[in-house]
Parts: structure tokens; C-alpha cells; sequence
């Protein structure tokens, strides 16, 4: 992924999650008509979950299920990754 497509993709993460936080907090406040406390426990629980997802996002943690991961530098898609073994022969890795 490209810097400006991952910056997009952080960004709408963290907006997202803001605005879902705010809009729960709103639409209880105004059902309950409770005043601002849902809005502002909303808006907090929606910016953890926004940091969250940029996290994840930016590490490459929580990959949906069923989709490969990386290959790792070097290798390609259906190698195997090589053991080296220490010294030849041993049959332990080196030191």
C-alpha cells in the first residue's frame, strides 16, 4: 500500500470511529434525555476504538480471516522459508 493510500485509510479509521462514538452518544442522550453524559462517554470509548484501529492498521495486526499473510522479504508465494543451520555438519543452529 501506497504512504498517501495508508494516511487515507488511518485517517477514515480514525474519523469513522468518532463519528460512530458521537452519533451512539447523541441518539441515547437524546432517547434517555440524559443531557451530554452519553455523548462524551461515546466520544471517548470512539476515540479508543479509533486509536485502536490505527494501530492495527498501521502494524498490519488483525487481518481478516481467510486472507494470506505477507510473504516475508526474499521469498516468494509458495516457497519455503530456508533453515540455516550453524556450522556445517552440526546440525545446530550457529552461535
Amino acid at each position: 500500500m501506497s504512504g498517501l493510500g495508508m494516511a487515507f485509510r488511518i485517517g477514515t479509521e480514525l474519523v469513522a470511529a468518532l463519528a460512530v462514538g458521537v452519533g451512539i452518544g447523541l441518539l441515547l442522550d437524546h432517547w434517555l434525555d440524559t443531557g451530554p453524559w452519553f455523548l462524551v462517554v461515546f466520544f471517548f470509548l470512539g476515540a479508543a476504538a479509533g486509536m485502536l484501529n490505527v494501530y492495527r492498521a498501521a502494524s498490519g495486526i488483525g487481518l481478516a480471516p481467510g486472507f494470506p499473510q505477507r510473504p516475508e522479504k526474499g521469498t516468494e508465494p509458495g516457497e519455503e522459508k530456508e533453515e540455516h543451520d550453524g556450522p556445517a555438519g552440526t546440525g545446530r543452529p550457529g552461535n
